[in-house]
C-alpha cells in the first residue's frame, strides 16, 4: 500500500487558497535519468498511437503515456505525491491522463506568446456547469524533468487564487496575462501540483534546453477519464491491485449495483491512519473534512 506521512496542513490551505502547490525534489537523479531516456526514445520515435504535437513544432507529446513504456507506472501512486493528493481531493479516485509534453526552445517566439493560453481543465464539465458552479473534480501533477529555474522555461504558468473565481479569468486589454499571473520558477525533480479551475498557460521557452515532464492527472471515479475508457489487460497484468484501483479497475469481484463504488484501498488507507477520506465544500469555499 503507501506508507504514511503527515501532511503539513500548510500546504494544504496553500492549495485551497491558491488553487496550486510546489512540491520541491520528488524525483531524485536516478529516475529522472530513467524517465528522460524513456522519455527521448517516445519522442525521437515515428510512434503515432496518443501523440499530441503541435503543427508549429514547438512542442510535442504523448496522452496515455503510462501504457507506452513501463518507467511511467511508478509516477501513478508516488510516494510524495499521491499521499498528498488524497489529502486533497479525497479518496475515491482514478488517473485521468498521463500526458508527457515536450516544449522546445524558440527564441523567434514573441516571450508573450502563450501555448496553451489561459484556460481551465476539463472542458467538458466546464461547458456543462459553467464557471459558477464548476467545482474542484480533477487535480495534476506535473513533474518536470530539466531545470526551469530562470523565467521564460516553457514552464506552466498559473493565476494564485483563479480557481475561486466565478466567472471567466480577465485578461488587461494589450496584455498577455491576467493580473497576478506567475510562472513558477522549478528545479528538476520538482513537482507543480494545480487543480481543474486553477487558471493556467503555457510560458515561452527562450532557454537554451527542451522543457520535459509529464503530467500525471487524478479525478473522482465518476468522472469520465481524457485518455481512456478502459486500459488493455496487457498493461492491466503489469500493475499491482492499487495501481489496477487508480486506473479505474474494479479492487474487488464484487457484482451488482455498489451504492458508494465498491471496495476502495485509498479510503481503507485514510481510515488506517485518521485521514479524512473526503473534502466537501461548504459557505464561502471553506472546506469540510469527512471521516
Amino acid at each position: 500500500m503507501l506508507d504514511y506521512t503527515p501532511i503539513p496542513q500548510e500546504q494544504i490551505r496553500q492549495f485551497d487558497e491558491k488553487g496550486y502547490l510546489i512540491v520541491r525534489n520528488v524525483l531524485d537523479k536516478k529516475t529522472i535519468s530513467r524517465l528522460v531516456v524513456a522519455s527521448d526514445h517516445l519522442i525521437d520515435s515515428d510512434l503515432e498511437t496518443n501523440r499530441q504535437s503541435n503543427p508549429t513544432g514547438l512542442y510535442d507529446g504523448f496522452r496515455n503515456t503510462i501504457t507506452l513504456n513501463d518507467a511511467y507506472i511508478p509516477l501513478i501512486r508516488h510516494p510524495k505525491i499521491l499521499p498528498l493528493v488524497v489529502h486533497l481531493l479525497g479518496s475515491n479516485l482514478q488517473l485521468m491522463t498521463s500526458h508527457l509534453i515536450y516544449k522546445y526552445p524558440n527564441l523567434d517566439t514573441p516571450e508573450t506568446h502563450r501555448a496553451p493560453g489561459w484556460h481551465r481543465d476539463y472542458l467538458q464539465a466546464m461547458m456543462a456547469l459553467g464557471h459558477h458552479s464548476i467545482p474542484r473534480i480533477e487535480l495534476k501533477c506535473a513533474f518536470y524533468f530539466t531545470d526551469l529555474s530562470q523565467p521564460k522555461s516553457g514552464n506552466t504558468m498559473v493565476v494564485p487564487g483563479s480557481n475561486l473565481l466565478t466567472k471567466p479569468l480577465e485578461i488587461p486589454k494589450g496584455q498577455a496575462d491576467p493580473a497576478g499571473a506567475i510562472e513558477p520558477l522549478l528545479n528538476p525533480g520538482d513537482c507543480l501540483l494545480f487543480e481543474n479551475r486553477t487558471w493556467h498557460a503555457g510560458a515561452v521557452n527562450h532557454s537554451d534546453h527542451t522543457r520535459k515532464g509529464i503530467m500525471i492527472g487524478y479525478g473522482y471515479r465518476w468522472v469520465m477519464p481524457m485518455d481512456f475508457r478502459r486500459q488493455s489487460e496487457e498493461f492491466i497484468e503489469k500493475l499491482s491491485p492499487l495501481e489496477r484501483f487508480l486506473v479505474a479497475e474494479p479492487y474487488d469481484d464484487v457484482k451488482g449495483f455498489q451504492p458508494d463504488g465498491g471496495a476502495n484501498p485509498l479510503a481503507n488507507w485514510c481510515k488506517e491512519h485518521n485521514i479524512p477520506i473526503a473534502r466537501h465544500f461548504g459557505p464561502g469555499n471553506t472546506m469540510t473534512n469527512i471521516y
